[in-house]
């Protein structure tokens, strides 16, 4: 069949002829042993990987969650310990305030008693003293 004189019908024959001995070969291939044994061994492996994934999954969302119980425990550690300071704190402010109060009464109460009770009279004295004696340099200039 090979040359130059090859016509229609004969290529066509040829054609169909090629194309039935790959479908026999493949039919052939489908039914080999070997085949369904390396199929079958290629669907355990992809089980296999996702089991493996699943399970990689199912650690990763426990470790998160692990992580997220530690956070919110932290964090709710943290806001106590702060509120134990602020709280503090404010005992401390309240107190230093309280002394300084104290202090301040105190000092005032020393005031009081330094200073010598003045009637009236003895302050619109001493007030005039204090201006006689303004008028009395202002005079000497």
């Amino acid at each position: 069949m090979s040359g130059r004189n090859v016509d229609f019908g004969d290529r066509l024959a040829t054609a169909a002829a090629a194309k039935q001995a790959l479908l026999e070969k493949a039919k052939a291939k489908a039914n080999d042993p070997e085949l369904i044994k390396k199929q079958a061994e290629r669907a355990a492996i992809a089980a296999a990987r996702e089991a493996r994934e699943a399970e990689r999954r199912e650690a990763k969302r426990l470790e998160d969650a692990r992580i997220a119980a530690e956070l919110a425990a932290a964090k709710e550690a943290a806001e106590a310990a702060a509120a134990k300071a602020a709280a503090e704190a404010a005992a401390a402010a309240a107190e230093a305030a309280a002394a300084a109060e104290a202090a301040e009464a105190e000092r005032a109460a020393r005031r009081a008693a330094a200073k010598p009770v003045l009637t009236e009279a003895e302050q619109k004295a001493a007030r005039d003293a204090r201006y006689a004696a303004r008028k009395a340099r202002k005079g000497k200039r």
